[in-house]
Parts: structure tokens; sequence; C-alpha cells
């Protein structure tokens, strides 16, 4: 089992960044695929990004890629998601994810964190 919490949100202009960080607690964290998702008001939640087991294998949402980097530090159980040009559509609650899958699917991930907002103004 693990538990997450997530921090780094906030409101921002678009153009801007900011970097989300996933604190992971036990011992199991390498074991478990990561990933990010986010959930807009009156929207269902979506894959924004997943990395393996190693800080490798990474795979984003073709809106985000080029703009958004997925990584993690097992060695300190975190998980990141660094957010560059950031666009008033990205504003939603993001929320960090483990699973035993390689998956980009939201069913697929059993541990959630509580989320994030973030807001990009335009």
């Amino acid at each position: 089992q693990v538990e997450l919490v997530e921090s780094g949100g906030g409101l921002e202009q678009a153009g801007g960044s900011l970097r989300l960080s996933c604190a992971a607690s036990g011992r199991t964290f390498s074991r478990y695929f990561m990933g990010w998702f986010r959930q807009a008001p009156g929207k269902e939640r979506e894959f924004v990004a997943r990395i393996g087991l190693r800080d490798d294998n990474t795979d984003y949402r073709d809106s985000v890629k080029g703009r958004f980097t997925i990584s993690r530090d097992n060695a300190r159980n975190m998980l990141y998601l660094q957010m560059n040009s950031l666009k008033p559509e990205d504003t939603a609650v993001y929320y960090c994810a483990a699973s035993i899958f390689l998956s980009t699917a939201p069913s697929h991930y059993d541990y959630w964190g509580q989320g994030t907002q973030v807001t990009v103004s335009s």
C-alpha cells in the first residue's frame, strides 16, 4: 500500500510554469508505475502522463506533449510533473496515482492522492 500527497498547485498566468510534487509514503514506491491525471469541473478525470518503475518509459496525452515532463526519484519517494507553457485549458485538479500496471486508464490505478488545484489565467 502507498499513500500519496500532492503539492505545488496554484494560480499561474498563461505561458507560465508550475511544478507539481507527489510525496509517497511506504517503502514500496519503486514497485509502482505512477501517473498524473486531472479533472476539470464538469468533466471526467483524464490521463496526463505516466512513468515506468524507474525514471523512464514515459507517455503523455497529446495536448501536453512538449510542455509537461513527468519524473520520479525513487530514493526520495517522489513523483514530479513539470508544467511549462501553461494554457487556460490546463486548469483542473491534478492527481497523482499509483498502479501495478503501466497504463493510461484511471481504472487501473489503485492509489490516489487528494489532488492539487491548478488554475491558469488568460
